[in-house]
């Protein structure tokens, strides 16, 4: 692509097709998917999806796919038309099943059958039903059908439709009342707010490998909220074109200018144009609204801002910033900066726009300088004394995790072996949960989402054992004392508060965890 070069890209940012590695959990869509993952492994009933055409279903439905667990088995169904019959024979392809009959009781008998083995063998099957608004009502109700198969205790099959508004519509009529008290779980893709637009637009800048100053000005970004109405798909083609008109000016910034070209050159015109098309009195009722609302909200986050318990350096990180360097020498560089210094920089705050959000603005701290100093103190003379605090077996349990191509996890994991061996038994740290899924590949994707909200240099990977089997346990910060672990836990973001058991861990206990 033409402007690649010039904005130091490694690959497009918004390409409109779904890419993985591009999707933005904000917006409640991490959230969404955290509980389709919960509903799919630990739950029973059918779950529905439902969204504006481009509000992200596909994507978060690619998503799903590949962090779904190993043990379940997944059945894709992108085709909308399918009959009642050819419904079932797109799920038996996919789970290499021939039907001993064509007649669709027996192949039902045969499906059955087939997932009865699945789930004794310790496996589930989740059905993904695509654009399930456009399906015939009466593939509809074989649907509800299948939600019947069950052993004598669980349901066989978990099912997932996702669709458009209009799905809503057809679940309501009284055909479909059956179908409808089967669902157990339903999901809404809303629109983006224009503060969630501006982050979304800098993370997919920085999901392509942009390292910069941000790219779209904040105007540019009203323009391209407004006239994309919240929807990620408009937004990634009126980006995609106001990147390229930056590039065709020689500039390395998206200003109101650009924004307005790329609205003029899409569908989406028509909703700047309108405005020029307003009596003289609405424009300036509007206008004086405006400037009313830029004072109140100037006040509210100044407000806020004040109110805010600055962190140190370490708290301040650019969305998907790239990976950081051994945590021996993050660890010492507040040390080694004069107390007034911290003061400068957080001005240059996560993104401008995001003091609104708990989870993503204020982060949770490491220890003050002057609480920790004994700490780093005792750490230091370890480390010139040569001396670890790590038994042999220790180490070598460290050593003994694979981590694959995970450059994040093995980064972490490293950082986390460095400061086992140097940190003193009474310091303490906070526990956000162990796990017996030690896939590195589900720690790496934990650990990305993790540096947008709190700062990755202070998680800790290291491996346990608990009752002879192999454990991953993810720890947060290192404090001189309880109670300095304590308040930093209560500060953390309320998704961690409300999705982990909180623990505070003396770094003696964690070493013999290992």
């Amino acid at each position: 692509m033409l402007y690649l070069d010039h904005f130091g890209l490694d690959e497009p940012p918004f390409r409109i097709t779904p890419h993985t590695d591009f999707f933005f959990d904000g917006a409640d869509r991490g959230t969404t998917l955290d509980a389709l993952l919960y509903a799919i492994v630990h739950d029973e009933g059918i779950v529905k999806v439902s969204g504006e055409v481009g509000s992200g279903k596909t994507m978060l439905c690619r998503v799903l796919m590949e962090r779904l667990p190993d043990h379940v088995e997944i059945v894709y169904l992108a085709n909308p038309s399918f009959s009642r019959g050819e419904i079932l024979q797109a799920i038996a392809d996919d789970l290499d099943l021939r039907f001993s009959q064509d007649r669709i009781t027996a192949a039902l008998r045969d499906l059955e059958e087939h997932l009865i083995g699945v789930y004794a063998g310790g496996r589930r099957v989740v059905i993904l039903i695509d654009e399930a608004h456009a399906m015939p009502e009466e593939t509809l109700e074989q649907v509800r059908l299948l939600s019947n198969l069950e052993s004598n205790r669980h349901k066989l099959l978990q099912i997932v439709l996702f669709g458009q508004p209009e799905l809503d519509g057809i679940l309501n009529k009284s055909s479909m009342r059956q179908l409808k008290d089967r669902i157990t779980h339903s999901f809404s893709m809303r629109p983006l707010s224009q503060a969630e637009i501006g982050l979304y637009l800098t993370f997919r800048m920085r999901a392509a490998g942009y390292r910069g100053p941000d790219i779209f000005s904040p105007q540019s970004v009203a323009m391209i909220s407004k006239a994309a109405s919240g929807l990620t798909r408009r937004v990634n083609i009126l980006a995609d074109k106001a990147l390229l008109a930056a590039y065709s000016e020689d500039i390395h910034i998206v200003s109101a200018r650009q924004a307005r070209a790329a609205i003029r050159d899409s569908d989406f015109g028509r909703l700047l144009n309108d405005r020029s098309h307003k009596p003289w009195g609405v424009a300036v009722a509007t206008l004086l609204a405006g400037l009313a609302l830029g004072i109140g909200a100037h006040w509210f986050i100044t407000r806020d801002l004040a109110q805010v318990d600055i962190p140190g350096p370490r708290a301040v990180i650019a969305p998907a910033a790239p990976v950081r360097p051994p945590v021996a020498e993050s660890v010492a560089a507040p040390v080694a900066t004069p107390v007034a210094a911290p003061v400068a920089a957080p001005v240059a705050a996560p993104v401008s726009g995001t003091t609104g959000s708990p989870e993503v603005g204020a982060k949770p701290p490491a220890a003050s300088n002057a609480a920790t100093a004994p700490v780093i103190a005792t750490r230091k003379a370890l480390e010139r004394e040569n001396v670890s605090r790590l038994t042999h077996k220790q180490s070598a349990r460290f050593k003994a995790y694979r981590l694959g191509d995970n450059a994040l996890t093995k980064e972490r994991y490293d950082a986390t072996r460095s400061i086992l061996e140097s940190e003193p038994d009474e310091s303490y740290s906070i526990e956000l949960f162990s796990t017996s899924n030690t896939d590195p590949a589900r720690i790496e994707r934990f650990l990305a989402r993790a540096q947008k909200l709190v700062p990755i240099d202070e998680l800790r990977v290291l491996p346990q054992t608990s009752s002879g089997k192999f454990m991953i346990k993810l720890t947060y910060g290192s404090y001189p004392d309880r109670s300095s672990a304590a308040h930093a836990a209560e500060r953390l973001p309320q998704k961690y508060r409300e999705a982990f058991q909180l623990e505070l861990r003396t770094f003696a206990e964690l070493r013999s965890s290992i």
